[in-house]
């Protein structure tokens, strides 16, 4: 049996500032409804086959409380300007080294080795991870 992780549901305290933010961001709209107090809003970031959805009038966490979201990419130096371009505040590459996180692309550019973090403006945090850089 397939199981498979499509949707995370993203707790935002302004749907509107966070739509905007994801928009600038290059995830693509795929629905925004709203209905009697629901509003339901899921994009994908481009490329991938799992969504995020915020929105308002359904239980959730706090917002800004989901931490470690990851949007793996093939190339993190390219992914991380062209965020950047689109405004997108996205932190220096970092690695893990013995001692823990140090600055920098890993030195081999290992799959799964290289991380840029940033946040929505709501603060819940993501991680850019290079996977297929050498390949």
């Amino acid at each position: 049996m397939d199981m498979k992780l499509e949707l995370i549901v993203v707790p935002v305290a302004d749907v509107d500032r966070a739509k905007d933010f994801y928009d600038m961001a290059g995830f693509v709209t795929d629905t925004d409804m709203a209905d009697e107090g629901l509003r339901l809003i899921q994009l994908t970031p481009p490329g991938s086959s799992c969504s995020i959805m915020i929105g308002s009038g359904f239980p959730q966490a706090a917002p800004g409380s989901i931490h470690g979201l990851h949007l793996v990419v093939s190339d993190i130096e390219a992914a991380r300007v062209e965020l950047l371009t689109r405004g997108v505040d996205v932190q220096e590459p970092f690695h893990f080294g013995g001692a823990g996180p140090e600055p920098g692309l890993h030195p081999e550019r290992a799959d799964y080795g290289s991380f840029a973090p940033f946040d929505d403006p709501d603060g819940n945090a993501w991680l850019l991870q290079e996977v297929g850089y050498a390949r």
